[in-house]
């Protein structure tokens, strides 16, 4: 990224934090990318006549599948089994980040359907160059994976579970839209944490102090290694993006007796705020829902945001409010018939997904009587 003009690059990366030249710069100046690991950078641009950037496509070569949040192990096991090699192959992503944002990036002037040609093009060259085995755009917008799919890119349907703003006065107002019952539960999960004495602070990332950033990243460290492995992200990235993007940067921190316990790591747009880590040192009742999907929603409420993206997984979130939401993804496989053959398995997928989704919107909490429930 630091050869790339990071004011050109962000004029076409719109208002996603993940898309920043501050952000995606950080992941490789911190080591989380690049050199020694299996993410390596391999960004392309589209200049016009004048030199203008007016394209982009943030892209890596990889060389496993962690850190992606789309699956795709099994087809790399295939390959195996065939005798072909999967890796490496092409990613366009934010590393470990499954949010949904734009990947081609366009200039306002520019010719959306050319600029597209034109790096997908590049995409393919590159994969011809590197021998990799495919090609893959995670979490792009609609619009983008429509327009991929015209190009022959398979799409691949996937669900995440997302809070909308239907323009609540105050939280209160928004647990009025819950049946009884769950708002009664809502409610006594809120209050647990307010009588055990837990405390919060919603802090951007230039107010959380020095000694604050050593106990967010504890807690955050001990979620991963909980599961057996090291946190995708390092010190050194929070410190630099605090320090170059601070006001994307939310850290949701509890406090028992004054001291930090547990706290949620976000990332914010204008319109938007995406949970992404968590972690805790004490086990107190509720202090999970609290911290990462309560305070959330309160401050979206209070800012005027029109949605959170709390993260990947959870049912648990349905019984919060937060509601059965599609993702996307796109793919093409260089050898011709493992593509056909996962254009097939990619249909047979969507019903699966579609039947979970329509089963969970069985168990929202909102009341049966609402004609227009948020987000759908």
């Amino acid at each position: 990224m630091d050869e790339i003009d990071g004011r050109a690059w962000n004029a076409l990366a719109g208002d996603s934090p993940f898309l920043h030249h501050e952000f995606l710069a950080a992941l490789e100046h911190a080591g989380c990318v690049g050199t020694d690991t299996t993410w390596q950078p391999n960004h392309l641009l589209v200049h016009d006549e004048r030199d203008t950037l007016i394209g982009a496509l943030p892209l890596y070569v990889k060389y496993d599948s962690s850190g992606e949040f789309v699956f795709d192990w099994g087809w790399a096991h295939a390959y195996e089994q065939a005798g072909l090699a999967y890796y490496p192959k092409l990613v366009s992503a934010v590393p470990f980040t499954p949010a949904t944002g734009q990947r081609l990036l366009v200039a306002d002037q520019a010719d959306v359907a050319a600029v597209t040609e034109r790096l997908l093009a590049g995409a393919r060259a590159v994969c011809e160059e590197l021998h990799a085995s495919s090609l893959h755009i995670l979490f792009p917008t609609s619009d983008e994976q429509t327009r991929l799919a015209r190009a022959g890119l398979h799409r691949r349907k996937g669900c995440q579970f997302h809070w909308h703003n239907a323009g609540y006065a105050s939280f209160a107002e928004f647990l009025e839209t819950f049946s009884s019952a769950k708002r009664k539960k809502a409610k006594r999960e809120r209050r647990r944490i307010a009588e055990s004495g837990i405390r919060f602070d919603r802090l951007y990332g230039d107010e959380v102090t020095p000694s604050e950033w050593d106990a967010v990243f504890e807690f955050y460290s001990r979620t991963f290694l909980r599961r057996g492995r090291l946190p995708y992200l390092n010190r050194e990235f929070f410190d630099e993006v605090c320090r170059t993007m601070p006001r994307s940067v939310l850290v949701v921190l509890a406090r028992f007796e004054q001291k930090p316990i547990a706290a949620a790591i976000c990332f914010r747009s204008r319109t938007t705020l995406f949970g992404r880590y968590w972690g805790c040192l004490a086990d107190f009742h509720s202090l999970h829902f609290e911290t990462c999907y309560y305070q959330g929603i309160e401050f979206c409420i209070d800012n005027g945001l029109d949605r959170f993206e709390p993260g990947t997984q959870g049912e648990h979130k349905i019984s919060r409010g937060f509601v059965p939401t599609p993702t996307w993804s796109n793919h093409w496989l260089f050898d011709l018939e493992f593509n056909r053959a996962l254009e097939d398995l990619l249909i047979r997928e969507q019903h699966h997904v579609d039947s979970y989704m329509q089963e969970l919107e069985s168990h929202l909490p909102y009341k049966q009587a609402d004609s227009a429930l948020p987000g759908g």
